[in-house]
């Protein structure tokens, strides 16, 4: 083998330039670039990685923005410069075009942070871009000249042609990183820090330097609602979902207020619009109404649920998105992965140190100053420049100030040097004539001052660094407050809040369901991201995604849209077991189960066939009459089931025995109510959301006759449906069960007239809203009693010239009789109230109901409860409606031990 074909040849392997070319069998050309690839991509990918995308953890800055910041400071004068000079001049230290340069400078500026803006600098709400850099001014913030700057301890390096000077870092004294955030994304490595709270980093500054623990979490200039429950550090693998603040305008209007990090107006609306097109969701107009402040107007069709249609834009649209941080920085010139504490913490600590070089740089220059000082004063005061008067030669003038000095440089911190003999043959005539001793004394006396502060600072230099914390806040933290609230979201389940803008189609016979069956029987309205469940004649079940077409097996006897862990939607089934086999009853839930796969209802006999089957979503039992053939020595050939003696079991269960003769039909013979427990619900303050999982405040339990009782502060009152879905505004103030028979007692402020009413009403149109105080633009809620018997506290302002009030008890139910929700009321009084309390009501005795476990119902708990050993045998028996007529000898047992009826 030559030395051209072998790849380990030491000449390949290092020399750079070595191409490698040969000619195989063929006669071709081959180019080797293995040294191409090891040197040249190398050394380009480090470039990237180190001098253009990936921030430096010392400062914070990428290069771009550290050669901007430091041009800034090269031009600052207090005046703004324009942009096109401040990039022009930062070209002097930067490699590349103007272009990267104004657009890192715009992002800067953005921030608000470190850039005074002046002009149109764009709108990170909307995506606008920034005008021309011709255009539009800068200059460097109060806060960045306070806390970016200082060239006494900033190390310097030659800029990339060898002509200027620029930092290697900027003495940052401030967590600017984790502050302003960072992305890029660079050769086989990508950053991305989210940016935090200004107050939120001081805050867990102090804590680190207090020896305390601390959590940051990201606040975006989008403001926006968050959920950082994976947030991980902002190491890789977290996750934040952010989303838009979405809020009822009134009940055909949404109104987006604000969006989420990483969106504009723009693409959140383009999103809606994609959604609307898709028919995901129903949207009659939006209006963009966004200048300093989001305002998104979402029009709605009459009839939709606003709240429904704000999980459907959060499942379907931009207004909600995930992020995905990166910590990843630059140190010692390698990239770091690292999470927001640590960084916060390397900040704090670096911030510290850089606060020790200033102390010991100050402390330095004072103890100079006080050492020159003293010398001018002692050279001075005693008359030594009197002694160079008959000196001839340089030499001669420094050996008698020397000379002159020794007797009383004996409290002096440091020897006298040379240098500092020179400086005081500097001293002119005429300030050595004004010399005042006092007002040198003076000057030496504040110079120890200072010398001793810093010192002290020097040994308390944590709680020096607190201090200056502490100040940053106090001088720059207004108006920094969060943007962005912490939430705990609930997980949206798509096919929940979807418009189902397609209609599904059945041909039981052949077994086909499917959306473009239009000319065979309509089932139900669906949306192309639901799935279906299917039963058939011979017991079989299936579920399947939505499609144009599809097969599931003949003799479809029941097709419905399948919900998901559903507890409440009872199959009612009674089947005969094989072709011979006896007749079973059975009752079960569907909660969950597996795409596409076939799963067999019955015991599994070959030609088992289903006589009755009905799908209950609440659950209802209803009795049936069961006719059976004429057979041998029947004696009743007809007798009813009823379905509520079945306990609800799992869909594996064989149920029970009905008979072992054969059965020639089953009819209805009439609907049943509902067997399940009323529904427990729970209302999650943290989420403002309900829920059936024992979350937050329990509510009440709940049939599907009752409802909730709604109240805002602005005296909306409501009685809703108690949806899971629903949504809740930040200022409701009641939100309980609602009981119809219970009258309201409102205290409100009447803004035309100026005087407080009185009134109590029943809810007479709960599907309707209500507005209980009066149109006028001052009327406001006080107080709204929800007691049967509610009683007021009401505290009267003093008069001019006169002893105040007493207090006075309001009975209301004695005040004012029930009267419409229309009724402005009765005035309250016309002497000035200070204030309206709540008090204890009175005691009233409201009628007893039966409680649920009062009730004969069974227990949602035994749904997907297969162990039918655990179960009494009296629950397993299958009761005879008309047994009271039946002879004991009407009622068999097998050998199972299981009920027979005939």
């Amino acid at each position: 083998m030559s030395e051209e074909e072998n790849p380990n040849s030491e000449e390949e392997q290092t020399g750079p330039d070595y191409l490698g070319e040969h000619e195989d069998t063929s006669g071709e050309t081959i180019t080797k670039v293995t040294g191409m690839y090891r040197d040249w991509f190398l050394d380009y990918a480090s470039y990237v990685i180190l001098e253009r995308a990936v921030p430096a953890i010392e400062d914070g800055f990428k290069p771009v923005q550290r050669r901007i910041m430091h041009s800034l400071k090269d031009l600052d004068d207090g005046r703004y410069n324009k942009v096109a000079n401040v990039v022009g001049h930062t070209m002097q230290y930067h490699p590349h075009g103007d272009a990267s340069i104004a657009d890192a400078m715009v992002q800067i500026g953005q921030k608000d942070l470190l850039i005074d803006t002046q002009g149109n600098w764009g709108n990170i709400l909307t995506g606008d871009r920034a005008a021309a850099a011709r255009y539009i001014e800068a200059r460097l913030s109060k806060f960045a000249l306070d806390v970016v700057y200082n060239p006494k301890i900033t190390e310097w390096q030659a800029s990339y042609d060898g002509r200027k000077k620029e930092p290697v870092n900027l003495p940052v004294m401030f967590p600017m990183l984790l502050a302003q955030g960072a992305e890029g994304i660079a050769v086989g490595l990508s950053t991305k820090v989210l940016p935090h709270n200004f107050i939120e980093l001081i805050d867990a500054s102090i804590k680190h330097l207090q020896g305390k623990r601390f959590q940051i979490l990201p606040d975006f200039p989008t403001g926006g609602i968050m959920d950082a429950t994976n947030y991980n550090d902002g190491l890789r693998g977290g996750k934040i979902r952010s989303r838009a603040r979405i809020v009822q305008h009134d009940k055909n209007t949404l109104a987006i207020t604000e969006i989420p990090f990483g969106t504009t107006t723009s693409s959140l609306i383009d999103s809606i619009l994609k959604a609307n097109d898709k028919g995901k969701i129903k949207v009659k107009k939006i209006e963009d109404n966004t200048a300093a402040e989001v305002e998104i107007l979402i029009h709605l069709p009459s009839g939709l649920s606003p709240d429904k249609t704000i999980d459907a834009l959060y499942a379907f649209t931009n207004c909600e998105n995930s992020i995905s941080p990166l910590g990843c920085v630059i140190e010692d010139n390698k990239p770091l992965f690292v999470g927001v504490t640590e960084m916060l913490r390397r900040s704090t600590d670096r911030t510290v140190q850089l606060l020790k070089s200033e102390l010991e740089i100050q402390l330095e220059e004072f103890e100079a100053q006080w050492h020159y000082a003293s010398l001018e004063r002692i050279f001075i005061e005693n008359r030594i420049y009197r002694d160079i008067e008959e000196e001839e030669t340089w030499e001669g003038v420094i050996k008698a100030i020397d000379k002159g000095l020794k007797p009383h440089t004996g409290h002096l911190k440091r020897a006298v040097t040379e240098e500092d003999i020179v400086r005081l043959t500097e001293i002119r005539i005429k300030r050595i004539s004004k010399f005042d001793i006092d007002k040198a004394q003076q000057k030496i006396d504040a110079l120890e001052d200072n010398i001793a502060q810093i010192k002290h600072h020097l040994d308390h230099l944590i709680e020096y660094s607190i201090d200056y914390f502490k100040r940053l806040k106090k001088d720059y933290g207004e108006g920094r407050e969060r943007k962005t609230e912490i939430r705990v979201f609930e997980d949206i389940e798509a096919t929940k809040v979807v418009i189902r803008n397609t209609k599904l189609y059945v041909n039981r016979e052949e077994g086909f369901v499917g959306t473009s069956l239009r000319r065979d029987e309509y089932v139900t309205d669906c949306a192309d991201i639901d799935d279906i469940i299917v039963f058939t004649q011979d017991g079989k079940m299936m579920v399947s995604k939505v499609d144009s077409k599809t097969f599931v097996g003949k003799g479809i006897i029941h097709v419905a849209v399948f919900k998901k862990k559903d507890k409440r939607t009872i199959y009612n089934m009674i089947y005969r077991d094989g072709t011979k086999g006896a007749t079973y009853v059975k009752r079960f839930a569907v909660t969950a189960m597996t795409r596409d796969k076939e799963y067999d209802l019955t015991k599994g006999a070959k030609g088992s066939k289903v006589y009755y089957f009905t799908a209950n979503p609440n659950g209802e039992a209803e009795v049936v009459t069961i006719h059976l053939r004429q057979s041998g020595s029947i004696k009743k050939l007809k007798f009813d089931l009823d379905f509520a003696d079945q306990l609800i079991k799992g869909r594996n269960s064989n149920g029970n025995i009905v008979t072992k003769y054969a059965v020639k039909k089953v009819e209805l013979k009439e609907k049943g109510l509902s067997t399940l427990k009323p529904r427990k619900i729970w209302f999650d303050d943290t989420v403002q959301r309900l829920n059936v999982d024992d979350r937050g405040e329990l509510l009440g339990e709940f049939t599907s006759e009752d409802r909730l009782l709604i109240v805002n502060q602005k005296g909306v009152v409501k009685a809703v449906i108690p949806e899971l879905t629903l949504r809740f505004d930040d200022d409701m103030i009641v939100l309980e069960k609602w009981n119809p028979k219970k009258p309201l007692s409102a205290i409100y402020w009447e803004g035309e007239k100026e005087l407080f009413y009185v009134k109590r009403f029943l809810i007479e149109n709960p599907d309707r809203e209500e507005v209980i105080i009066s149109e006028h633009p001052k009327s406001y809620l006080e107080r709204i009693f929800t007691d049967y018997r509610p009683m007021a506290e009401i505290v009267f302002a003093k008069k001019r010239g006169q002893e105040r009030q007493d207090n006075m008890e309001l009975n209301l139910e004695e005040f004012i009789s029930v009267k419409g929700i229309t009724a402005m009321g009765n005035q309250l009084t016309k002497d000035k109230i200070l204030e309206i309390n709540a008090l204890s009501s009175l005691p009233y005795n409201e009628p007893e109901k039966k409680s649920a476990e009062e009730m004969d119902v069974v227990d949602e708990e035994a749904i997907d409860s297969n162990n039918e050993d655990a179960l009494s045998e009296e629950k397993k028996n299958v009761t005879n409606t008309e047994k009271s007529s039946n002879s004991d000898d009407d009622t068999k047992r097998d050998d199972e031990g299981q009920t027979l009826l005939f």
